[in-house]
């Protein structure tokens, strides 16, 4: 999840919302199987994988300042591309600035005066008036880190008789962290990590670039800042206290996403050290997402959060009760542009299809794990 700040308003985007969704839907490549227009060999591929978004800083998609706003600055220490099959690397070197499909996307929002619950906080991260224009990004590694799943999915069935390990459901294969297999699938999976840090970089790039198009003006001058780019869906050595004592612990956060407290503040930029780690939870294209701050509560949690909404319908369901078509018109009467990929994935991602974002959100601060800051409204989506 990735969220840019700008300095327009909602008067000065709305006029121009459908022009700019449709640029932004012609420079950032959505869909299955899309390519990226940064070209590079395979050869190089093995750089993008071991150093993610600083990769980006090196080859002029990415400034200082981006690099200080992303979770890990953009890199998973002990990336290994020997880990990673050729099919995954096949499927990946040339995906680096694409949306994909699924649940992904990329979408302009509003700032919504009616749920600012901290301004002085929301100021820290550049969100400064109601009606300002800011821009939610969430996708991931692609094709790239799905192969890299898939390829050990295989290995760990394989060997877990080995290590006595059984298992309810083929999905949950899996092998000792420090076992030699073990350790291959992390170093690919830092592999993969650091695609997505660089993928969802360049996209800020192109996004930056059409944004600058459409409105005559640089992207300093709209002030198009990161606020932050946190993982979810990964697995991360972290340092934490159990029983009174500070251990390293491999934190996996499948569908949740990290909420450091400002205890935490080495593992902050600057700006963030006395507030705590920004929380991006995202809802539907209908709804609306939210901008969350992480408390040292979430330590109870391993230092963890939801990272969505959540689905309370399969795929599948949710195409058999809506069509696209309707829910495309229902949203632009209702002030949202969506230029979608397929009326397959509006249906799919409706917002009957998810949870009530703003009741998941009240049950993280109820918990203690977060604190709400500001809910954002959607205005445009270019949906994968």
């Amino acid at each position: 999840m990735r969220l840019i700040t700008t300095n327009l308003t909602e008067d000065e985007v709305k006029p121009r919302i459908k022009e700019l969704v449709d640029a932004l839907y012609m420079k950032v490549p959505a869909g299955v199987g899309c390519q990226g227009f940064v070209k590079i060999s395979k050869d190089e591929f093995k750089n993008v994988m071991k150093e993610g978004a600083q990769w980006c800083l090196k080859n002029g998609y990415a400034t200082e300042d981006d690099i200080e706003h992303i979770e890990n600055r953009g890199k998973i220490d002990g990336a290994d591309p020997s880990a990673v099959s050729e099919k995954a690397v096949k499927r990946g070197f040339d995906q680096i600035g694409t949306l994909g499909s699924g649940n992904h996307y990329l979408e302009i929002q509003v700032v919504d005066e009616k749920n600012v619950h901290d301004w002085d906080v929301a100021k820290i991260m550049g969100i400064t008036k109601p009606g300002q224009v800011v821009i939610m990004v969430h996708c991931g590694s692609r094709g790239f880190g799905h192969q890299i799943g898939t390829d050990y999915l295989r290995q760990f069935l394989d060997v877990m008789p080995k290590y006595n390990i059984e298992i309810r459901d083929r999905e949950l294969a899996c092998a000792p962290f420090k076992s030699p297999e073990g350790q291959a699938y992390y170093k690919a999976m830092a592999c993969a990590a650091n695609m997505a840090f660089a993928n969802r970089q360049v996209i800020l790039h192109r996004i930056r670039e059409v944004f600058s198009r459409v409105f005559d003006k640089t992207a300093e001058e709209m002030e198009m800042k990161l606020v932050y780019d946190v993982a979810h869906n990964i697995a991360k050595l972290e340092k934490h206290t159990i029983d009174g004592k500070e251990k390293t612990l491999l934190v996996h956060r499948k569908g949740a996403t990290r909420a450091f407290g400002p205890k935490r503040a080495d593992d902050l930029p600057d700006d963030y050290k006395t507030i705590g780690q920004p929380v991006i939870i995202g809802g539907s294209m209908e709804t609306g997402s939210w901008l969350l701050l992480g408390t040292d509560t979430a330590d109870e949690t391993f230092a963890s959060t939801a990272h969505g909404a959540g689905r309370i319908m399969s795929r599948m369901a949710a195409k058999n009760k809506f069509r696209g078509e309707d829910l495309l018109k229902k949203m632009e009467i209702e002030g949202i542009y969506v230029h979608p990929v397929t009326m397959k994935g509006v249906a799919e991602e409706a917002g009957g299809a998810y949870k009530d974002v703003n009741v998941v959100v009240d049950s993280l601060e109820k918990a203690g794990i977060t604190k709400k800051v500001v809910s954002l409204r959607p205005i445009g989506n270019v949906k994968g």
